[in-house]
């Protein structure tokens, strides 16, 4: 990861934040005033893992003061995130210049763990920004050759010159955000920012805030003004993903700013202007949750104004082959190796399968074989096992059936890896699993049980010769304990480690480290 870059005369300050986030494992690098930052800025231009994640910068400063920094730093790097340090003396100026982009401010005297905690939040803002323009950059918009997939692309051909409302549905994976992020590339906003939000991932108290922001004082903590999405997205377009799962009640300011276009800061008491196109994406039957109270049918037919309906990934089974190729290209690129090839077989496997994650899921698979298939070409026997066993009928499927901590591991998460067995031959673990239970026979009671599982799972490694045992089931382990908790909680981090027992900044670490989406 990049570092964390420090400004601020303060020896004192700088030093207490580097120990802070370096036991955070978040590398950091310090200055003193702004023109170090500037030169250091014009070294890291030809390599960009010399460039900061997040800048941490103190608003006064002898040779030029944090506010110019930002400035200057805005015009460099736009997406890169700011964080100003300041007293409360000088709040009131550094509020009057939220406008130039600071990600957030830090009030002095901190509280580290705060202060952490706001620098955290940070990076992970600006990682996901650096993957979605990385998608962006490398890859083409969309790809389809199914009669479904032109319709789509057709429709975003006919709305480009509109500011028209518009409602994404289809299935989670499917791509609603590619195609908002297509209908902003090609409308009039497309030179302003194109702004999402996951309204299913945020905590229901903490979503009217990050919608439309807050004034200072407007709640404990709110120690200064923040602008919310809709101002964020000024001039440009906001993107509403899973709008079926919005709280009733912010649904009625939602439907407010819709119909005249203005709306209030939490605590606030002047209207804010909504210069904003809307889109909003579901993969839920709104009508069927207007009919059950769930969602105000006002606002079902305010997004409702064109509606375009995304096709799963089994509806367009003849892209699947592009798909492959195009995802095990952008795969081998993001881990710098040799793109992988795919025999016809293995492609005829993969269109044969059901894809309950569609396109996402896809993605991860050719991730998946990018880095654990034997060979450069892949075979259908390097596939992994829940493609293999999809079709699979009598003894095999009833030896899966029998290891539940291999065979149950929801698509989402990540696939059982191939293990060499023997002479240096790969197959699934699963088959490993099932060639064990032959060998050995352990008692049905030990098997029908998850640590049954677990125990077989752990010996076929263990005779495969692994080294990394601990390892790779640890991982697995925890990988399926969040993914679990993030289902139940439908995204929301700080819920689900409420459910699991885990600190909030413990979930978010984990994540990272899983490269769990």
């Amino acid at each position: 990861m990049k570092p964390i870059w420090i400004v601020d005369d303060d020896q004192s300050i700088r030093f207490v934040l580097e120990k802070a986030l370096l036991r955070e494992d978040l590398p950091t690098r310090s200055f003193t005033n702004t023109r170090e930052v500037l030169a250091a800025l014009e070294q890291a231009a030809d390599d960009d893992q010399l460039a900061p994640q997040v800048l941490v910068s103190d608003i006064r400063m002898p040779g030029g003061s944090g506010l110019d920094l930002l400035d200057k730093i805005k015009a460099l790097h736009p997406g890169l995130p700011v964080i100003i340090m300041t007293a409360f003396s000088d709040l009131d100026s550094a509020v009057s210049a939220f406008q130039g982009g600071a990600f957030e401010y830090l009030p002095k005297p901190f509280d580290l763990p705060r202060a952490v905690e706001l620098i955290r939040r940070a990076v992970d803002e600006s990682q996901r920004e650096e993957v979605a323009e990385e998608r962006m950059v490398a890859a083409p918009e969309m790809l389809g050759q199914a009669p479904a997939m032109q319709d789509v692309f057709r429709a975003i051909g006919r709305l480009s010159q509109s500011n028209v409302t518009v409602l994404i549905t289809g299935e989670s994976g499917s791509g609603k955000e590619l195609v908002a992020r297509a209908l902003h590339k090609h409308s009039p906003r497309a030179n302003g920012p194109f702004v999402a939000i996951n309204t299913a991932a945020i905590p229901k108290d903490l979503l009217e805030s990050e919608l439309f922001g807050h004034e200072r004082g407007a709640f404990t903590g709110a120690q200064t003004m923040r602008r919310g999405r809709f101002e964020q997205a000024e001039g440009g377009t906001l993107f509403l993903d899973e709008i079926g799962d919005m709280p009733f009640d912010l649904q009625t300011r939602l439907l407010r700013v819709l119909s005249d276009g203005h709306f209030y800061r939490v605590g606030g008491h002047n209207s804010v202007k909504a210069n904003v196109r809307v889109i909003a994406a579901t993969h839920q039957d709104l009508e069927q949750r207007v009919k059950l109270g769930g969602f105000r049918e006002d606002l079902f037919h305010r997004l409702n104004v064109i509606r375009l309906r995304l096709p799963a990934l089994r509806e367009r089974g003849e892209d699947v082959p592009a798909l492959t190729r195009h995802f095990l290209q952008v795969s081998a690129r993001q881990l710098g190796v040799e793109p992988k090839r795919i025999s016809d077989a293995a492609l005829a496997k993969l269109a044969a399968f059901n894809f309950p994650g569609n396109v996402r899921q896809l993605e991860n698979i050719c991730h998946w074989l990018t880095v654990m298939a034997p060979a450069q070409l892949i075979e259908a026997k390097d596939l992994p096992p829940e493609v293999m066993m999809a079709g699979s009928t009598g003894a095999e499927a009833h030896a899966v059936a029998d290891a539940p901590f291999v065979a149950s591991t929801p698509v989402a998460a990540q696939p059982v890896p191939s293990l060499p067995v023997g002479g240096g031959e790969a197959v699934s673990s699963a088959h490993a699993v099932s060639e064990h239970a032959e060998t050995h026979a352990p008692a049905a009671s030990t098997t029908s049980s998850w640590e049954g599982g677990l125990e077989a799972e752990a010996q076929a490694l263990l005779a495969a010769g692994r080294t990394d045992v601990w390892d790779v089931l640890s991982r697995r382990f925890e990988s399926r304990l969040i993914l679990t908790a993030l289902a139940n909680t439908r995204g929301r981090r700080i819920e689900a480690a409420q459910k699991l027992g885990i600190g909030r900044n413990t979930i978010t670490r984990k994540i990272q480290e899983l490269g769990i989406e």
